[in-house]
């Protein structure tokens, strides 16, 4: 079974085409005002209105309140909302009830007992984000696309329970391994293929999609 690859935080046009033309199941769009990734309505829109039907549109929020969500959905008309901060169970069983849409919920991983938190959003959340938890001390860190890693084997018991996508610090150079280690059915990458902060790269997005689409997943 080929890996699902999700190409998040694209802000322009030719960004999106080369996810697209590479073969991105998902496109992920970032509202959230602290992140480089950001992006107005207006821009959403045109973004999703060139994405929709060629993949999945994912509009990634943190704690947001149900105004925001409202605005988005309604601007946008995403395929599936990402919920990347500190929302419980029941907001997130909430928020896919009130405004019908799947739920991707991240969940920040530095050791196991990080992963098993994931279980409390089994029948909540449609399916798991795995991401990298920034250290308490790091400058700058934002609520994800920090560009680093975690212990992939922190995944150990989890593996089987969980519909789960992983995220944290992939790169072209680094996202077959992780998907041979952990046996992951869908990647998801932001910073590993910018060229700066918030900019992506269009050559980079071709390399983690080949890279990926062709890695032989763990059985």
């Amino acid at each position: 079974m080929t890996v699902e690859v999700k190409i998040c935080g694209l802000k322009t046009a030719a960004a999106l085409e080369a996810a697209l033309a590479g073969g991105a199941d998902y496109v992920g769009l970032v509202f959230c005002a602290a992140s480089p990734r950001n992006v107005d309505l207006g821009t959403a829109r045109a973004l999703a209105g060139r994405a929709r039907g060629r993949a999945k549109i994912v509009a990634l929020l943190v704690d947001p309140d149900d105004a925001l969500l409202t605005a988005v959905v309604a601007a946008v008309a995403p395929d599936i909302l990402q919920l990347h901060g500190s929302e419980t169970p029941q907001r997130v069983a909430d928020i896919a009830r009130n405004f019908g849409r799947p739920v991707l919920k991240a969940i920040k991983v530095a050791v196991a007992e990080d992963a098993l938190g994931a279980l409390a959003y089994a029948g909540k959340a449609d399916r798991i984000l795995f991401d990298a938890k920034p250290a308490t001390d790091a400058a700058g860190a934002l609520p994800g696309g920090n560009g680093i890693p975690f212990d992939w084997q922190a995944l150990g018991g989890v593996r089987g329970k969980l519909d789960y996508m992983l995220s944290g610090g992939l790169t072209p150079a680094n996202v077959g391994e992780a998907i041979r280690l952990t046996g992951a059915s869908a990647v998801d990458v932001s910073s590993g293929v910018e060229r700066a902060r918030g900019e992506k790269d269009v050559e980079l997005i071709g390399s983690f999609l080949r890279a990926a689409k062709t890695a032989k997943q763990a059985r």
